[in-house]
């Protein structure tokens, strides 16, 4: 009988260790910060992409869909931008060290959508380089997009704070030791777009003015037939390899051809909609063309253009039928 007390006074010290252990475990998982898998792929000399999901923002991917990029030159590393979180642009910033050695120059940062820009606070803020378009946008919407990051891929934004670049940077050449940069400012995508293209090592880094295997994505685009306008310039531009806001590189025009012909497509079917009075979820339900049907997100993104872009059309539409009486 004396046997049982001792043996009831192990079992409570037992389950207090269990318990505890438990709770330390469970603590640690829960504030523990996920970590990205990058990986630098060297496209051309000195020159490396780090390549993102053709998907859209989740708890799976912590919003690493876009295509980010580094170039070394003699005078330090250029930087273009630097992801959706602080953790990611913690491991680009890693990786960048990694791999080529050297200090960075500067970052550049392409538009100010949150799966480029919110990996800034990694990076020192004085070597930040934005379009004076994209450094207002990102004051004006840099909160509400954080709410909505936290929202879609949640611990992955741990400690994720918006900082808005302080440099302004103007289309022109840019050169680096030897290294020749040329920047160009376009609208289509955001409003203020940067496009970059490296003439010494022939690589193009087109930004979101151009998507390829991934539907594009056009929240605050000023105009599709605009966008269509500047993807007429980009085609101009000799390069030997293409790297896509999102999706992968490419040796040939194929993603602005892809791109232009989907902005067509949207246009056309957003146009004569309205002329026809469907409503949008009629539209919605349009079926995809084959050309467009092995798009990664094509018919997430269809419902997301239809509900951004469809009331302007609706409103021209009527306008143009006013006109007529």
């Amino acid at each position: 009988m004396i046997t049982f007390p001792l043996i009831q006074i192990r079992l409570h010290w037992l389950f207090a260790v269990l318990t505890a252990t438990s709770l330390f475990l469970f603590h640690s998982l829960v504030n523990a910060s996920p970590q990205y898998e990058l990986v630098p792929v060297q496209i051309a000399d000195n020159v490396w992409v780090v390549e993102g999901k053709r998907e859209n923002f989740s708890r799976d991917n912590g919003g690493n869909i876009v295509n980010t990029a580094f170039i070394a030159t003699e005078e330090g590393v250029v930087v273009i931008d630097t992801g959706p979180s602080w953790q990611y642009g913690k491991a680009l910033h890693d990786i960048i060290r990694e791999t080529t050695g050297k200090d960075i120059n500067r970052v550049l940062i392409t538009h100010h959508h949150p799966d480029h820009t919110f990996g800034n606070q990694a990076f020192d803020v004085e070597k930040l380089y934005a379009l004076p378009g994209t450094i207002s946008r990102l004051k004006a919407d840099g909160d509400a997009f954080a709410d909505n990051m936290y929202r879609m891929v949640g611990h992955w934004m741990k400690g994720t704070e918006v900082i808005v670049p302080p440099n302004q940077i103007s289309p022109g050449k840019l050169t680096l030791g030897e290294h020749e940069f040329e920047l160009f400012a376009m609208t289509g995508h955001s409003g203020a777009d940067l496009v970059v293209m490296d003439h010494t090592s022939g690589v193009l880094f087109a930004s979101d003015m151009v998507f390829f295997n991934r539907a594009l994505t056009t929240p605050h685009t000023p105009g599709l037939r605009q966008w269509q306008q500047e993807l007429e310039e980009l085609n101009t531009m000799p390069f030997s390899l293409l790297v896509p806001g999102h999706g992968p590189i490419s040796q040939d025009a194929s993603p602005i051809l892809q791109t232009s012909a989907y902005l067509d497509w949207l246009d056309t079917l957003l146009q004569e909609s309205a002329e026809q009075g469907l409503t949008p979820s009629e539209i919605m339900s349009t079926p995809i063309p084959d050309q467009f049907s092995d798009i990664a997100e094509v018919r997430y993104e269809l419902v997301r253009t239809i509900s951004h872009l469809y009331p302007e059309y609706e409103k021209s539409a009527l306008q143009a039928l006013a006109n007529d009486l």
